[in-house]
């Protein structure tokens, strides 16, 4: 018998997916276990596999097509096997729409006394049509038309994930309305040229978090100056030993890592009715790839050696630039920090890394004129800035913990303490 293959979520925040490649075409034959395509998810292109036997009937979205999670990308069964019932909606296996269904008539049972619940049980059909502005019949479900109303969403502008457009429970759930930049609007200059370019599903998902934690978390920030001198000294005498040289952002992922645990406030996430006080210390680092910035995480990072925090880091620049880190890689931290030391920059602030409650930006080491014991000498100073969500961790907190990283750093030794 016939059966769907759904786009798969291949990470937490993926909510849809770009076809980079098919390995297959109608009418191959498919075993478990072969590679079907190639999906480019919002971190990384992932390679998709088989996970029954068939023949390819149908490709549901070509190369270079972009369709949300659940959506049809194939069907396989037996050569020759008719699948118009498949692609109208017959047959297909429970998901999210169908589940949505269920749970709409649960909870329309479990309040039959609300007139509000008795009103949508009798008033609307189990598929709803509304009239759209332009005359033409938009689908509901009665669930996603009452949730419309209650969080005062024009149905008319969310866009449907459900069998034919349907607009159904999560639609309205995961619905923000779009804020459309001035910038958006300029209409084209005769004798200018430019280029548009496709946003990638890397750049949606960065727009979309970074937009959401800056403007959901509460930000300040907070500013600090750092003598490096003892550590250029601490890295220059490691290095002379070390069979891998190691970075100076090394070392302050270590000193981060090891200020955290004696502030686990800082190591904190804010959930909305708790906040989660984490006891493992895994720092994300961010990485520049082509189209925007990957994260992938240092577990444990208060555990680790200096060689060992280096060789991850090496190890997850080189793959996120190919693409090729894993979901659990980029997943899980508790702290953030950027570095755009190596590229001049002095200082900056960085947008909260949700979960986490703070992120570190980290500039270039500038030499500098410095007063020491009343007289002016050459220094090397790094600035840097912690970014703080206010709902986690106050002004008091998050100096307290610069304070101490701050004297990690100046005496390198007490990594080890």
């Amino acid at each position: 018998m016939a059966e769907v293959v759904n786009m798969p979520r291949l990470s937490d925040t993926m909510e849809e997916g770009t076809v980079a490649k098919w390995h297959k075409k109608v009418g191959d034959k498919i075993n478990e276990g072969d590679l079907l395509a190639e999906i480019e998810t919002d971190k990384a292109t992932m390679d998709f596999e088989a996970f029954q036997e068939g023949t390819l009937l149908h490709i549901g979205i070509e190369e270079g097509e972009t369709a949300p999670v659940d959506a049809i990308l194939a069907i396989l069964g037996e050569e020759g096997e008719d699948v118009e019932a498949l692609l109208k909606g017959g047959g297909v296996k429970k998901d999210s729409d169908s589940i949505e269904k269920a749970t709409d008539s649960d909870q329309e049972a479990q309040k039959e006394d609300s007139p509000t619940a008795d009103q949508a049980s009798s008033s609307e059909p189990e598929e709803q049509a509304v009239e759209s502005k332009n005359g033409e019949r938009l689908k509901a479900s009665p669930l996603a038309k009452k949730l419309a109303q209650e969080k005062n969403i024009d149905i008319h502008k969310v866009k449907g994930s459900g069998e034919g457009g349907r607009i159904i429970k999560r639609d309205i759930d995961n619905y923000k309305e779009e804020i459309v930049a001035p910038t958006s609007q300029v209409q084209a200059v005769p004798g200018v040229e430019y280029e548009d370019h496709n946003i990638s599903q890397m750049r949606k998902t960065i727009a979309r978090r970074l937009s959401e934690s800056k403007f959901s978390a509460p930000h300040f920030y907070l500013t600090l100056d750092i003598d490096m001198e003892q550590a250029i000294k601490a890295r220059k005498a490691i290095n002379e030993i070390a069979e891998q040289k190691i970075s100076f952002n090394d070392i302050i992922i270590k000193a981060v890592a090891v200020a955290l645990k004696k502030h686990p406030q800082v190591n904190s996430s804010w959930l909305g009715d708790k906040i989660r006080v984490n006891h493992n210390i895994n720092i994300g680092v961010a990485v520049a790839v082509d189209e925007g910035l990957l994260v992938p995480v240092v577990r444990n990072a208060d555990q680790k050696g200096l060689s060992t925090i280096n060789a991850e880091v090496r190890d997850y620049a080189e793959r996120a630039r190919n693409k090729k880190l894993q979901p659990e890689e980029w997943e899980g931290n508790t702290f953030t920090i950027s570095n755009l030391g190596m590229y001049g920059i002095e200082e900056f602030t960085a947008i909260i890394n949700s979960p986490d409650s703070c992120i570190m930006a980290v500039g270039a080491i500038k030499e500098v004129p410095v007063v020491k014991n009343g007289e002016i000498v050459p220094g090397n100073v790094m600035r840097i800035t912690l970014s703080c969500d206010h709902r986690v961790v106050d002004g008091a907190t998050g100096s307290a913990f610069l304070q101490t990283f701050k004297g990690i750093i100046q005496n390198p030794i007490n990594m080890l303490i």
